[in-house]
């Protein structure tokens, strides 16, 4: 108790000092403390800014554009990456992020009530005595109250059990301590004004918040500068939400963010892999220098480059993030390193070069200089996925070699082993593959998948020219040759017409009876037996013309052909007729019939003039126009069938 109440003596002495120091201190025109020359170099801050204000006109032509903002239109993405480019003003950068980020429908789309959380959350910080606007107390206090948690395992049967969990104690004492860390000359955080205590409890609740929102990724080192920053243009709910689409979205930094901080290390290595191919001589001087990426490049990633010396180059680097996602992040990773590439080349200490890589210089820093650069510089996304994979493969054949490697594995451990053994790559020597080998291969491997990739990227005729084979490939693998399936159909359904014909021939040579031939108004013939009680199958036999129908020139050579099959059909039948008495589904009427049921020419109907071929026909020699004939030249006039194939057939008929 002695060590306990000596504490918050010393946490209050402290605190009376620094509401003294803050009465009397001045600040820019972001909020940070004017400190002097000397002091700054101390917190690394520039208050010399250079961003360039925009024109009234432009501010109005802005607030048009966010009053009927819609995410999902390319006009308005690309109008506001304009505004971007150009500069955002001070005032409206709030809502051009707001927009960007879609908080109002993420908060309209969630189940999650942030006020109602906070009541959840204050019960466990009154049980454990703690304020949020009392933070330096509040570490004091949550430091006690873990060590007792640690000491006493085993909680005492007299006293009753506690609303608030270990888990719970630990989120709350780590967001504390970082509070004091997140930049404190800033005038919402620093000292103990009203606006600072009042900052840092909004940071306070912001962060605990989004560790009961989402606890799989819960609270990690750097989210209370994300969270800060955002508390500097946005309100409290706005700001929570914000930050939740910021780690939440795949599309900007859910892959930077988790418990394990696995994920920002897998990140470093694939920045890693993307600097040594931008940049192959800078990578190996770094490397033999004894730099390596994870040593600036986890603090940049996980502070959004919120250490650098210049604020608006800061917060313009964060409407590329917002705007473009986790490709802007690496944009503006290169960009630094771009910019101090000479004098790094310079250096061959590492305690030269790592102070300059975690803290840029002003020079390099500054508005005029670092954001034409990061414009200028390209950054594809298809370059970051090629060196994800790349990294991926690496730690897949990493963790084989691993396997490999551990002698004292069990039965299990050893069978997985004789499989990689199988796999791996047998050397021309017959030894097995070093590391110097599985660094060239890896290489390898990249230099095919950016061959590949600018292949595909940069000659468009070349890609055009692959999805035409892909597809010629497939239709070929799917349908088979119209002509093949057309000649198999045609010759089976003519061996199918001819067994038909065959048997009702033979039915009819038992019994013959009358039939008629009826001449439709629409340019139809139909064969009918009106003995037969109604239409039976193939008993109607209707011949459309096919000039008629509304239909392109593939239908109509499809009608004709098929009307020129069905026509060698009735040929074929009726070659003898002798033999057996023709079917009454055929054109030609029975032998008995011929001469007393069939109609004149004259009788039968035509809806449609006959064509010329037909009119010559009409005007031969009357000794040769048999009731047959004239029933065929009918026909043919209706179907408009060729000379040559006309005469052939009469021929074959006389």
């Amino acid at each position: 108790m002695r060590r306990r109440s000596s504490r918050r003596s010393s946490v209050l002495r402290r605190s009376s000092s620094s509401r003294r120091r803050s009465d009397n201190l001045h600040f820019d025109e972001f909020g940070f403390n004017l400190t002097r020359r000397k002091e700054q170099k101390v917190h690394h801050r520039c208050h010399e800014y250079s961003y360039p204000p925009l024109s009234s006109q432009r501010v109005k032509e802005l607030c048009e554009l966010l009053s009927y903002w819609n995410g999902s239109s390319f006009i308005c993405r690309s109008q506001i990456e304009r505004f971007i480019r150009m500069g955002v003003p001070p005032t409206l950068r709030g809502r051009v992020w707001r927009c960007l980020l879609g908080t109002d429908g993420l908060r309209e789309s969630s189940d999650f009530n942030y006020q109602k959380c906070l009541l959840e959350v204050r019960g466990p910080l009154v049980d454990l005595g703690v304020s949020e606007y009392g933070i330096l107390s509040a570490i004091a206090t949550l430091s006690d109250t873990q060590n007792d948690l640690d000491l006493n395992h085993q909680p005492s049967p007299d006293r009753p059990e506690p609303c608030y969990s270990v888990d719970d104690i630990t989120l709350f004492r780590q967001i504390a301590l970082d509070l004091q860390r997140s930049f404190p000359t800033h005038r919402s955080l620093m000292g103990e004004s009203p606006e600072a205590i009042e900052g840092q409890a909004k940071l306070f609740r912001v962060l605990i918040a989004y560790g009961k929102y989402n606890p799989q990724v819960g609270y990690t080192q750097g989210m209370s500068y994300i969270a800060a920053v955002l508390l500097m243009q946005l309100g409290e709910e706005e700001a929570f939400w914000a930050l939740t689409a910021l780690l939440d979205k795949p599309k900007y930094l859910a892959e930077l963010f988790d418990l394990s901080l696995s994920k920002v290390q897998h990140q470093v290595k694939v920045f890693d892999q993307f600097l040594k191919h931008r940049k192959p001589k800078l990578s190996q001087h770094l490397e033999s220098v004894g730099v390596l990426s994870v040593h600036f490049v986890m603090p940049w990633f996980l502070t959004l480059f919120t250490a650098l010396p210049c604020w608006d180059s800061v917060l313009a680097a964060w409407d590329l993030i917002i705007l473009h996602g986790l490709s802007a992040v690496f944009r503006i990773a290169l960009t630094i390193i771009d910019l101090l590439e000479p004098r790094l080349m310079e250096q061959s200490d590492e305690g030269a070069v790592l102070p300059l890589l975690l803290r840029v210089p002003v020079d390099v820093a500054k508005y005029t200089v670092l954001i034409p650069a990061l414009w200028n510089t390209e950054v594809q996304d298809w370059e970051i996925k090629c060196m994800n994979s790349l990294v991926l493969d690496e730690s897949h054949h990493g963790s084989k070699t691993d396997m490999c490697e551990n002698p004292t594995a069990s039965v299990s451990n050893q069978s997985i082993e004789d499989k990689d053994e199988e796999n791996a790559p047998v050397l021309p020597g017959g030894g097995k593959p070093t590391e110097k080998d599985s660094v060239t291969r890896a290489k390898s491997v990249l230099t095919r998948v950016m061959r590949l990739a600018q292949r595909y990227l940069i000659d468009p005729m070349g890609r055009q020219r692959t999805e035409e084979k892909s597809s010629q490939v497939k239709t070929r693998q799917r349908s088979p040759a119209p002509g093949r399936v057309f000649r198999s159909r045609t010759s089976t359904s003519l061996t199918k017409a001819q067994i038909r014909s065959r048997r009702r021939g033979q039915q009819e040579g038992r019994a013959h009876q009358p039939t008629t031939v009826q001449g439709g108004g629409g340019g139809d013939v139909t064969v009918t037996d009106p003995a037969g009680g109604g239409k039976s199958d193939g008993a109607e036999q209707t011949f459309t013309r096919a000039a008629t129908e509304p239909v392109g020139k593939a239908a109509r050579h499809h009608s004709n052909h098929s009307i020129r099959v069905k026509s060698l059909r009735l040929l074929r039948s009726g070659k003898n007729p002798s033999n057996h008495t023709p079917p009454p589904s055929s054109s030609f009427p029975p032998p008995s019939l011929r001469s007393s049921t069939l109609p004149p020419l004259s009788s039968i109907p035509a809806s449609n003039p006959p064509s010329s071929g037909a009119s010559q026909s009409r005007e031969e020699p009357k000794q040769q126009d048999t009731p047959r004939m004239a029933f065929i030249r009918e026909l043919s006039s209706r179907h408009q069938i060729s000379g040559p194939l006309r005469n052939a057939r009469e021929s074959t008929l006389i």
